[in-house]
Order: structure tokens, then sequence, then C-alpha cells
């Protein structure tokens, strides 16, 4: 499996002496795909949320499905609906990760509260389901209209009339789908750190700099994504809060068992302001648990060995 992006699992899995084998979906193949899964103890899922127009209605039945009938998944679709939508900004806003956070669940009610909530300053507004900066936007008030920028886009800003902002945000609220809103933080200069864990432990970090929403006068960003080992003193304060603190209150809010986290999973943070002792605080963007990829080939080894644990438990 050399020539495939997961190779690291595969060589996690074949150190332990267990073969594991890609099973590539499609929707036009999803019998086949069930048949290949019910011979299977365990099941990793690598899907991204919304990819070319596509989405989860024909997967997520599926894994419930091989679920029911014995067969271990991971990220199960019903904790992933808990854990791993924008949504669980709003759900575990009373944990201290957490900013001025707000949700919305219809037009009407974006066209009626957004402005009010800009005089305090620029804010993020967030799809439900999304990766790669797809249906994230950054807005605040302009001369006469709302400065407009779309964190999937070349970083251009746009002058929008309320309106017109609101009807194009309007297909994010389709299927029962919601609208999360945030403060935007300054400090995104400083780029983003992704906590990779394995059920509730940390299993490694990276600190990457993406473009979308940079403002310009923060100049290039470094190039590449940087992989540290969960012990690395930079993020010592970060990972003791999450395993210790935030973790425990999330599972508490969202009601998740230790058991259901999923063996491989990420939390992005970014930074927040400093306190009056000049520490960093983090404040958290997002979780992914459908498609986290690129990860640390260092910490696959845990990956599967949390795996089979898993399967053997069951």
């Amino acid at each position: 499996m050399t020539g495939c992006r997961l190779h690291g699992v595969f060589a996690a899995f074949a150190e332990l002496g267990v073969r594991a084998e890609p099973v590539v979906y499609s929707d036009a193949e999803v019998d086949v795909v069930r048949d290949r899964l019910l011979s299977l103890q365990g099941v990793l899922v690598w899907v991204n949320p919304i990819e070319q127009g596509r989405d989860r209605s024909k997967l997520d039945p599926l894994l419930r499905e091989i679920s029911e009938q014995g067969v271990w998944v991971s990220a199960h679709p019903d904790v992933i609906g808990r854990m791993a939508t924008k949504k669980v900004l709003v759900d575990t806003q009373q944990i201290s990760w957490s900013s001025d956070t707000r949700l919305y669940t219809s037009p009407a009610q974006l066209k009626a509260e957004l402005p009010m909530r800009l005089a305090s300053g620029a804010r993020v507004l967030k799809q439900q389901r999304g990766n790669g900066g797809h249906g994230v936007w950054k807005i605040e008030q302009g001369q006469g209209a709302f400065l407009v920028q779309d964190a999937a886009g070349d970083g251009s800003v746009e002058l929008v009339e309320l309106d017109t902002f609101v009807e194009r945000c309007a297909p994010y609220f389709a299927d029962d789908g919601v609208i999360i809103e945030q403060p935007f933080l300054e400090r995104i200069t400083e780029g983003m750190i992704r906590a990779y864990l394995s059920r509730n432990h940390v299993v490694g970090f990276a600190h990457q700099y993406p473009h979308g929403l940079r403002p310009d006068s923060a100049g290039e960003p470094p190039p590449g994504k940087h992989f540290h080992p969960p012990e690395a003193l930079r993020f010592k304060g970060l990972r003791r809060r999450l395993e210790e603190e935030w973790l425990p209150q999330m599972q508490l809010l969202l009601g998740l068992e230790t058991r259901e986290l999923p063996v491989i999973w990420d939390a992005d943070f970014l930074y927040g302001p400093k306190t009056a002792a000049g520490e960093d605080t983090h404040v958290l963007c997002e979780i992914n648990a459908s498609s986290t990829f690129a990860f640390p080939e260092f910490a696959m080894p845990a990956v599967a060995l949390a795996a089979l644990r898993q399967i053997a438990s069951r």
C-alpha cells in the first residue's frame, strides 16, 4: 500500500500482525461495498462531508447498518453528528474553548440578527458541514453595505448588500442545516493549531497557516504543515487543557462515552486574546472526524492499537 496516501495506516496495522485492506466507497456501489464491509471486523472511515456536490445521505445509513450487524465503525455517523459538525461550537459554548457563538436556523433570522452582531466587530459564518473553507465567510460592516470575504476564495473582499449575502447563504439551511457564527480572531495571522487525538488522548499536533481569511497585511504565510509530537513543549498547556478539562466537559455535554470517540480525529484551534499574564489562549474553530487527513505518521501506531482494542471489546 505504499502508493496510497493512507499508507501509514496500513503499515501500523501490519506491524501489529493485522491485515488491513482498502475499500473505495461510491454511492453507485453501495451494495458491493456493504458486502465487503460486512466481511470485516472493523472499519476506519475517511470521507469528505461534501465532495464535488455529493453528501453522506447513502453512506451514513450503510455505516449504521453494518454497525448494527456487529462491525465496529470509526467514526460512526451518529457520533460525527454530535461532535464533528460546526454545530459543536454552539453545543459546547459553555466550555472555555469557546467564543461568543451564535446559531442561525433560517435566512430570516440571519437577515434580522446579523447586522446587530456586526456592530461589535467582524464575524465569521460557517455552514454546518464542509471542508477546505467552503461555506465559511468573514463579514464586517462597510460603507453602506458589508465587506465579505470567502475563505475558499482568492482572498478578495467584496462589498455586498445584506439581501444578496443572505441569498448566497440560503442553500446552507437546506435539509435542516444551520449556520454558526463566531467572532473573527485577529491572531489568525499566527496560524492554526490542529490537535490530533485517538479517543481522549492527544497523539500529535500540527501548526499550519491557512490562506483563507488571512489579512493581506500579514503577508504570505509560511509554507507547509509542521507536525509535532504530543510531548511538544510549545503545546503543553493546550494538551493539558484538552485531555484534563475540555474533553471530559465535551463528553458530558454531548453525551459521548470514551468508547464512542473516534480512534482518529482532530480539533482545530486559533489563538485567542492573551491573558493579563501574557499567556496564550486557544479558541476552537472546528472538529474533524470524517476526513482526518493529513495526519502525523508517528501517531498511526497508537491509532491502530486503539482500533484493535475497540474491536476486541465488541
